[in-house]
This record gives structure tokens, sequence and C-alpha cells, in this order.
């Protein structure tokens, strides 16, 4: 919730007229480095909905995630659909361990009947570009995906490729033309 990156993002989204909501899993308000359960943890993402619902009940509602936050969301997505959320995105899905590659992670997405965006590093351990393409694929014309050429699960890219700037600018400009044609 407070990482740099997730925190400059959500500032930049409220610039772009797009407001957002943070919160934390309880294994990370506890310091642990084991997760919850998977249970605990997509009760946690309703919670957050629940909130977000309340707290702006005309507005449009796109519910996701960074990495195990995104994953956790379309868990409970697909579990059962979460009350008022139009869509889900995806920044850096974690479609596998790195170096294990495999696509176990994403079977729930066929489950999951709202438009997903995946915004993902090409470079990202956590999944191969083949892999995530082929997924994306699978669940056409729901999901989209958004590549952020030479990226890594953080968004990093080398220096000869642009700047941290210029991709913070591609993530949000992609998250509110995805969101806007959502709304329309």
């Amino acid at each position: 919730m407070r990482h740099p990156f997730l925190e400059k993002l959500a500032g930049l989204l409220a610039a772009a007229g797009m407001g957002t909501l943070r919160y934390q899993f309880p294994y990370m308000e506890r310091g642990s480095g084991r997760t919850d359960s998977p249970d605990k943890c997509v009760a946690t993402v309703k919670a957050a909905v629940a909130v977000a619902r309340a707290e702006a009940p005309a507005l449009q509602l796109v519910a996701g995630g960074k990495s195990f936050g995104g994953r956790m969301t379309s868990t409970a997505q697909a579990r059962a659909p979460l009350d008022g959320v139009r869509g889900l995105v995806f920044l850096g899905f974690p479609l596998h361990p790195p170096g294990n590659p495999g696509l176990t992670r994403a079977e729930h997405l066929d489950l999951v009947e709202i438009p997903m965006l995946f915004l993902q590093g090409t470079r990202d351990e956590f999944a191969q570009a083949a892999l995530l393409s082929q997924v994306v694929e699978r669940l056409k014309p729901r999901a989209t995906l958004h590549p952020i050429e030479g990226g890594d699960h953080s968004f990093k890219i080398p220096r000869k490729q642009g700047t941290e700037a210029q991709v913070f600018q591609d993530l949000v400009t992609t998250i509110v033309a995805w969101t806007d044609r959502r709304a329309g």
C-alpha cells in the first residue's frame, strides 16, 4: 500500500481524474513474509471493494492490483462477482514463480466474466511474455494485454528504452483510456 510505485501511480491517476483506494492484506500489516490463505485474501479484497462502493457509490468501479494483489482480486472475482466492479486491472500479473514457467495461476481467469487489462513488462520474470500472450488470447475479447517493452516486474526499463516518467505516463494513459471505454 505504501510502496513508492503504488503511491506514485495513485498520485498520477488522481491527477488524471481517477480515484484509487489502496489497502493491504493482513500479512503485510503484520510484516510477515508469508502470505495469508487465499480465503483470507479474497475476504480482504471483498472488504476493500465494499469500502470503495460505500465511499463512491455513483462512480464506476474497477478493481485490481500489483502482482499478488491483482491475482487475489481476480481470484475473488472468479469465486463470486465483486459488487459493482466493471473491470479488472493487473499491474504485473504473477503468472508463475520466477524460473518455473506455467499457466496454472491463470486457470481461474476463465471464470472472470468482466473485462480485464493486463499491464505487463516484457522482461517480467513472473510472467513470460509468450505465456501471458497465450492466456490473453484465450480470454479474448474480455482480456487486453498492454506490454511495457523492456519492463521487468516493477516496470523498470533499460535506460536506452526510456525513462521511468515515460513508463508511468504509459501506464496511466492506458488505464484511463481503457477504463473510459468501459464507462462508455
